[in-house]
């Protein structure tokens, strides 16, 4: 199970992607058969129905399914030489990473490095074959949500990692308590437990993104002071750019929006496809820049996009 000091690269047990769910994300899946534990038969059919209308993952809930069954989770801000020793200490690694198209952020495997060619390998689910993503480029679009890594593995072999620093571990995990408390409605229990974030660690930038979010439910002005904190402590977050974006747009402050959804476009332009149509309305309101240019990146960067036909006869009577 563990590679050599010559290898650097794990191999993970193939999982069908239709098994991803919002309450067992594929990630949590993988790494559980990895060491051998199988987590799909402990998914309680409530669970099921309670998410079933839930795009993407709700994390905190096959983190707590694993340690129900075993094993222990760090969610914490990494660094490329942290994630080279978990992999030469035969550990997978989760890392948080942009989407694409209108899927803003996903989780995905490292399950190696190549020294030689600077490469970092990630889980594919299929036989004998790995992603391989330069390392400078991997690492600048991490950076975008603060190099935050997870790492499960079994209660018992937990002494391996004991001697690691895990910052923001603790607020990390009420993020992630908080993003299910959004989803259920309880936004005021949400903004409770975020508070309670970014009072234990003050210069956790998720913390504070996810505390503006819920403050955004509100729609409360504090919306902006946290996003905008974020933002100083990581200028490369793109959420919180985006997020004041869609602040200023529901209210109605066009030349903002356009100002902050660009500037999280000038951080990476491929990572959610809905920022362009988001830009082109607040342009088209504002009566400033290219709305027709916009609106035809949005079609580019999300080619399954419902509306695609409606978007298409905007873009000849512009």
């Amino acid at each position: 199970m563990y590679p050599s000091s010559e290898d650097h690269s794990l191999t993970l047990p193939i999982v069908d992607p239709s098994l991803d769910t919002p309450q067992l994300p594929l990630v949590f899946n993988v790494l559980a058969l990895y060491w051998g534990e199988d987590l799909a038969s402990h998914i309680s059919e409530k669970a099921k129905v309670q998410y079933k209308a839930v795009r993407g993952s709700v994390l905190i809930e096959g983190i707590e399914v694993a340690e129900k069954n075993g094993f222990q989770s760090m969610m914490y801000k990494s660094n490329m030489k942290d994630i080279k020793k978990t992999i030469d200490q035969g550990i997978p690694i989760i890392t948080i990473l942009p989407g694409i198209h209108d899927l803003v952020q996903h989780a995905t495997i490292v399950c190696g490095y190549e020294p030689q060619e600077r490469r970092i390998l990630t889980y594919v689910p299929e036989q004998d074959k790995q992603g391989a993503v330069p390392e400078k480029r991997f690492e600048q679009e991490w950076e975008e949500d603060d190099t935050t890594s997870i790492i499960l593995i079994p209660s018992d072999m937990a002494e391996i990692v004991s001697d690691r620093d895990f910052k923001f571990q603790n607020s990390n995990r009420s993020c992630l308590v908080a993003e299910r408390l959004r989803l259920k409605g309880d936004i005021a229990k949400a903004v409770e437990e975020l508070s309670s974030a970014v009072n234990m660690d003050g210069d956790n930038p998720h913390a504070w993104y996810a505390l503006g979010s819920a403050y955004s439910d509100q729609k409360s002005d504090s919306t902006i002071e946290c996003f905008r904190k974020a933002i100083q402590l990581n200028k490369r977050y793109y959420l919180a750019y985006r997020g004041l974006g869609n602040y200023y747009l529901k209210n109605e402050q066009y030349d903002f929006a356009d100002e902050w959804y660009s500037m999280a476009i000038d951080i990476n332009p491929v990572r959610f496809g809905p920022i362009y149509k988001n830009r082109a309305f607040a342009r088209l309101k504002s009566g400033k820049g290219s709305v027709k240019e916009d609106l035809e990146k949005y079609l580019h960067y999300m080619p399954g996009a419902t509306d695609r036909i409606s978007v298409q006869q905007a873009i000849k009577e512009l």
